[in-house]
């Protein structure tokens, strides 16, 4: 991910677009962003929101839920058939459904209102900082796990069946660690930290979420899978495919 920068140097400047119908949140979000050297623009409803994205380009979206006409969901659900931006949800509700709502649809994260400043740019900068580095560089080459499916992380790719698989960079992450570590446990707040930071250590449901969404994408049968195994009660473990190839 790319932004502009400050002043002439190196530090990148990402463009944040807030998407709420309440003048006093985006002034609020507005304000403390711009503190931390963020540009940020506004958009009143989802629709707005869909045309913003388009012609500006922004680096992550911060979405309200409750907005009358199109809510946040349906936003973002749109939002999703033309762009990958990361999303964090804004959002008075704190019922648990509602948050993995917003997950299965695409967003990256969410915070429930009221929320301090602190909060907001410790979770607009741990989402950015998980696109940013999506996959740790890795000089091993191409990976073949067996006759279905290849990785090469020095390219970031991952093939299956000879076509290249579309992943987020939060699939694409947690796929890297889980390979990487190919026969090993890995612990559930091993794989929160290392994929989402060591302050999402005990939100399980993000990594249930995710590690669901590669089964489908990677499982002839995702109910059974063969690459990706759950220990239950500890953790997950990728095939040992280098002892089974070997």
């Amino acid at each position: 991910m790319t932004g502009t920068t400050i002043g002439g140097t190196d530090r990148p400047r990402y463009r944040i677009l807030v998407v709420d119908d309440e003048r006093r949140m985006i002034h609020f979000i507005r304000m403390n962003l711009e503190l931390e050297g963020f540009l940020v623009s506004e958009a009143p409803n989802g629709q707005v929101a869909l045309e913003k994205v388009r012609d500006e380009l922004p680096n992550l979206v911060l979405l309200d839920v409750m907005m009358p006409e199109l809510d946040g969901f349906e936003t973002l659900e749109l939002l999703r058939e033309i762009s990958n931006v990361p999303v964090i949800m804004l959002t008075a509700r704190s019922e648990e459904d509602d948050r993995v709502r917003g997950l299965e649809l695409g967003a990256d994260d969410y915070i429930t209102k009221p929320f301090s400043p602190r909060e907001l740019v410790s979770r607009v900068k741990a989402v950015l900082r998980r696109v940013d580095q999506a996959t740790p560089a890795s000089n091993s080459g191409v990976l073949t796990v067996d006759d279905r499916l290849k990785l090469d992380f020095d390219k970031r790719e991952v093939w299956l069946d000879g076509e290249l698989l579309q992943l987020r960079p939060t699939e694409y992450k947690l796929l890297y660690h889980l390979v990487a570590n190919a026969g090993w446990v890995l612990t559930h707040e091993q794989l929160l930290a290392k994929v989402w930071g060591y302050e999402y250590r005990d939100e399980r449901h993000y990594l249930r979420l995710y590690i669901n969404y590669l089964r489908q994408k990677l499982e002839k049968d995702p109910d059974n899978p063969h690459y990706i195994l759950t220990e239950r009660g500890v953790g997950y473990r990728f095939l040992d495919f280098r002892r089974t190839s070997s």
